[in-house]
């Protein structure tokens, strides 16, 4: 390829990336999208669920051709022991009405749709070509490098949106190397069904889908989850956990996604079903407290590689399209005034500032190292319910004044009034 000068360069055509190239396109910008995957959504993961609201704000009318899978009109929670369940459902025909909350998606085709939506509006999206490095001038980003011949792509701006693992962001000098302990490995297999037997095992009907996050033995009890989540004729299954902690124990993320998947209350939903696609990606983790420097002299970080993910509330793709989104809205800005400094682009962390991005990951900051520090959260406590609720149901002849008395003796050996004193307050200051 030879050497050509755009507007801007996006690195990624994951959400971020797209969204980015969307905005500026449709600004009257030259952009051009590099992808080192064959296409679009090749390379790329999520657990499988689409917000409608932040992607009709940047496709209008989207849902009437996008490949989605199903509405999500069911969420359910599940706290996993060895050989039992506690559970928690939520169903509302309000989200089963258009507009709907939310998609189940698959990657590979909803991918390539959004990219074929920035194509439309003017976008050049480059497919198989890896940025090895970027470029510099007088101090400042000034394009990237494909390391091909004639493969040097010059721009005004560069809007990184390479994942969780920027490399690109890392030579940029806007962070350190992650450490362990800030990122999560997931692991996750789309396993085909046909639609009635879905149907059938999560009590579905009329297109409707359900979204399942599992916490407990999902993990092995370290810290994460696990999901399953209803397509039209698959379910997507995994689960994941902190880097840092998988290395601690030696623990495999594909070795706990198999015990996950043989958990007695698991393996029934799976059952005959015929596993067609396996993928693991490290997703950000610790949010707020390990977000990078946003911007520099010609260069904008977003999506995952800027750590913008949500893990508490299920949400990377929404949050990554809404950052891709005001990445796109700072350098028009930029052209605009023809500037593309860091004083310019700082205009990107006001955005972000007023945006749902900066005031969810604040008020979460804290969560992941006040789970961390109580692992017991995800161990004794799903097992002290579980025998709890044991005790109480079963039809054994004693009496039940005699089955309560045991279960706050149960409660009472088991959280100590002290810890969990401590906790509640604890939990109040990182919910507040």
């Amino acid at each position: 390829m030879e050497e050509e000068r755009f507007d801007a360069v996006v690195v990624g055509a994951g959400p971020a990336g797209v969204a980015a190239a969307i905005t500026m396109a449709r600004a009257g910008l030259d952009v051009v999208v590099i992808e080192r995957g064959a296409f679009a959504g090749a390379k790329n993961l999520m657990g499988g669920i689409l917000y409608h609201q932040p992607t009709e704000a940047i496709v209008p009318g989207f849902a009437a051709s996008a490949p989605l899978e199903r509405p999500i009109f069911e969420q359910r929670y599940m706290l996993l022991t060895e050989d039992a369940h506690v559970g928690l459902s939520y169903r509302t025909q309000e989200f089963a009405r258009e507009p709907h909350n939310a998609y189940s998606v698959l990657r590979a085709d909803w991918d390539q749709w959004f990219a074929e939506q920035a194509e439309a509006e003017g976008a050049f999206i480059i497919p198989e070509m890896v940025v090895t490095d970027l470029i510099w001038k007088d101090g400042k980003v000034d394009g990237v490098s494909t390391g091909m011949p004639d493969g040097d792509v010059r721009a005004d701006v560069v809007v990184l949106c390479d994942g969780a693992n920027s490399l690109l962001a890392q030579k940029a000098g806007l962070h350190e190397e992650w450490d362990p302990s800030e990122q999560a490995l997931v692991a996750k297999e789309l396993i085909q069904f046909d639609e009635e037997t879905i149907n059938e095992r999560f009590n579905l009907h009329d297109g409707m889908g359900v979204a399942m996050e599992i916490f407990g033995a999902s993990t092995a009890y370290l810290l994460g989850y696990g999901f399953i989540y209803t397509n039209k004729s698959s379910l997507s299954i995994g689960t994941g956990a902190l880097l840092s902690d998988l290395i601690e124990t030696g623990l495999n993320v594909s070795d706990v996604l198999n015990r996950f998947k043989a958990h007695p209350s698991i393996a029934p939903l799976i059952a005959g079903g015929e596993t067609v696609e396996y993928a693991a990606k490290l997703i950000p983790e610790r949010g707020w407290q390990a977000m990078p420097t946003l911007y520099a002299d010609g260069v904008l970080v977003a999506g995952d590689a800027a750590m913008f993910s949500n893990p508490l509330n299920r949400e990377g793709a929404n949050l990554a399209m809404i950052s891709g989104d005001l990445a796109g809205q700072t350098v028009a800005r930029a052209k605009e005034r023809g500037n593309y400094s860091a004083a310019t682009l700082s205009y990107y962390r006001e955005l972000l500032e007023d945006s749902v991005i900066f005031k969810d990951l604040y008020k979460i900051r804290n969560i992941t190292d006040f789970a961390h520090e109580r692992p017991y959260l995800l161990d004794e406590v799903p097992e002290v319910v579980s025998q709890a609720l044991q005790t109480y149901l079963t039809v054994d002849g004693v009496p039940k004044k005699d089955k309560q008395a045991a279960i706050l003796r149960m409660f009472r050996d088991s959280f100590p009034a002290v810890r969990t004193l401590k906790d509640i307050l604890a939990a109040g200051k990182v919910f507040s």
